[in-house]
């Protein structure tokens, strides 16, 4: 099977990131496999050799290289500039390819005034839709199948954790940063010499300085934006908080639950279809941030229960978000779309 991945964008994110694991699963399977847009140079360094890619960022750029490229089976799109290029560049074949879509975002498509206009036109065209998680599926238009993003599974960390606390996300509102300082805050650990590492670049870094600052955090509170390390300090951490209310999926997560790194979560979105399947002792009600710090206190305190956690968090890892399984509930898609 010929398939092609439209993403559209200059950026690497999660649905950035999603692609490139889905997009290996299926060459490593045997499929013809291209990616159009991303960061060029992230998305070249994860790719698999074998699966082709070509920097693309706009509709108009999409259809010049589709005007040369040949026809594949299946246009898969992520996001909705890359589902308006591919129903476009589909019709361009004799035989037109199959559009399916992925919905990375718990939101009905249409945000911009182009992605409004869109809307009807794409629901005719799209032949179906992938939701990331059930949560998404839930909030969008129109039906989807959900199919879980997978990660590699991982070794199992065995020495010693460090007193830290593992924060990894884009710093921007929705993602709920102030809370993972308000909670740490309320932990007490930063006086036991405990710290909160962020990870991630935003909008909001200004403000999280400020917040820090009027908290007292100090030096127990570092700032590392964009890393290329993230696997090795998620074996190094003692625990990963995540703060987003409304997370669509949260393959961060899913990534620290590889490594077998405790994760205390907000419980609402993705977070409770990933780490809630082991239970919601470590999940918080959204915004609770005293909930929060008092869970990340309870942890801190208890390193073999913490270690018995994490390894209930591998497990199902490695059961339920694999690249396998997403690879083969994604082909299971593929396979309808095309006999229909």
């Amino acid at each position: 099977m010929k398939i092609r991945h439209l993403v559209l964008t200059a950026s690497f994110a999660g649905a950035e990131q999603h692609v490139c694991g889905l997009a290996n699963a299926q060459a490593r399977h045997g499929h013809d496999v291209e990616v159009w847009g991303g960061d060029s140079a992230a998305m070249r360094e994860r790719l698999a050799g074998n699966v082709s890619f070509a920097p693309c960022r706009g509709i108009g750029e999409a259809l010049r290289l589709s005007r040369l490229a040949s026809r594949v089976d299946i246009l898969h799109a992520h996001m909705t500039k890359a589902e308006v290029a591919a129903t476009a560049a589909a019709r361009l074949f004799t035989h037109p390819a199959r559009v399916v879509t992925t919905r990375h975002f718990a939101a009905v498509r249409g945000a911009s005034l182009r992605g409004h206009m869109a809307r009807p036109f794409l629901r005719r065209a799209v032949a179906t839709q992938i939701a990331v998680s059930a949560f998404v599926a839930a909030n969008i238009d129109g039906d989807s199948t959900v199919v879980y993003a997978g990660v590699d599974p991982q070794v199992e960390v065995t020495r010693p954790r460090e007193d830290v606390i593992l924060v990894a996300q884009r710093l921007s509102p929705e993602k709920r940063t102030l809370d993972a300082l308000d909670a740490f805050a309320a932990s007490g650990l930063a006086a036991q010499g405990w710290r909160l590492e962020i990870a991630g670049r935003g909008s909001q870094h200004d403000a999280l300085v400020a917040r820090a600052t009027s908290l007292g955090l100090g030096e127990q509170l570092v700032f590392l934006g964009f890393v290329d390390d993230l696997a090795d300090r998620m074996r190094r951490a003692a625990m990963v908080l995540a703060t987003a209310t409304a997370e669509p999926f949260g393959l961060t997560v899913v990534e620290a639950m590889a490594h077998g790194t405790p994760v205390v979560a907000s419980a609402s979105g993705g977070h409770l279809e990933t780490v809630g399947l082991v239970g919601d002792r470590f999940l918080f009600a959204p915004g609770r941030t005293d909930e929060a710090g008092h869970m990340l206190a309870v942890m801190a305190a208890d390193a073999a229960a913490s270690s018995v956690y994490g390894r209930e968090l591998r497990a199902v890892q490695r059961e339920r978000f694999t690249p396998d399984r997403q690879y083969t509930d994604t082909q299971t898609v593929y396979e309808k779309v095309l006999a229909t």
